[in-house]
């Protein structure tokens, strides 16, 4: 069965160009041109990844990510005509798997597409075959449970996106070790140079506001300034 993707573009000729390139790759491709009902649409469909611009009529991108998230998890690739950082900080902060700038190339969009859908199929195996052999990990109070997917730290569970568990379990199966953000994003999102690595910073911080007790000294996650990031063991 072909993958299903949902576009929510409001400038027609953009929208098209994509869903040729993107059918022409093997893909079904639906196009909304309004938030509140695109919004609707990916509510109401079975959908496999979601391409959504920022600025739209009725709602905004950032507006649908927030409910979105909520609903389905799948992957999302943000695109907009804004080239400021805040915005793609925003952007990623608010679960986005990726982010691309106006213009960009089709092509260069259907490579992104393939690469997310492939390492979400890739983590969906790896989470629900589980690993036989410790299946939890316990670190100094932080327990992550990979059979459930699921991570409890501060003495309570927290809930963590696909990306920020992924990223926190390859840091914890990998302990003591420095690991730069370009190899992260490469290991974790397994886009290769695609994309950009500031999501790898993104996350962590959005990590470590959930598993951390003192944000300025964290236990956990720690900053190897100039090389990266490591998880203390």
């Amino acid at each position: 069965m072909n993958k299903k993707i949902l576009i929510i573009e409001d400038d027609s000729s953009i929208a098209e160009l994509q869903k040729d390139y993107l059918e022409v790759a093997g893909f079904e491709v639906s196009i909304y041109d309004n938030g509140i009902e695109g919004l609707r649409g990916f509510q109401e469909n079975e959908v496999d990844l979601l391409i959504l611009d920022i600025m739209l009529p009725g709602m905004d991108g950032l507006e649908i990510l927030r409910s979105l998230k909520e609903d389905k998890d799948v992957p999302v690739i943000l695109v907009s005509a804004k080239k400021e950082e805040i915005d793609k900080i925003k952007g990623l902060s608010l679960g986005a798997d990726d982010y691309i700038t106006k213009p960009f190339s089709p092509g260069e969009l259907v490579a992104r597409v393939k690469a997310h859908l492939e390492n979400y199929e890739r983590l969906k195996l790896r989470f629900s075959e589980g690993e036989k052999k410790s299946n939890l990990l316990t670190i100094r109070g932080l327990k992550i449970d990979k059979d459930s997917r699921r991570v409890f730290a501060l003495g309570k569970e927290v809930n963590l996106a696909q990306k920020e568990y992924a990223l926190l379990l390859y840091l914890a199966q990998n302990p003591n070790r420095v690991f730069g953000r370009e190899e992260l994003f490469e290991r974790v999102w397994g886009l290769d140079a695609l994309g950009d690595s500031a999501t790898v910073t993104v996350h962590i911080a959005r990590i470590r506001e959930k598993i951390e007790s003192d944000l300025s000294n964290p236990q956990y996650v720690e900053t190897v300034w100039g090389a990266g990031y490591r998880f203390r063991i």
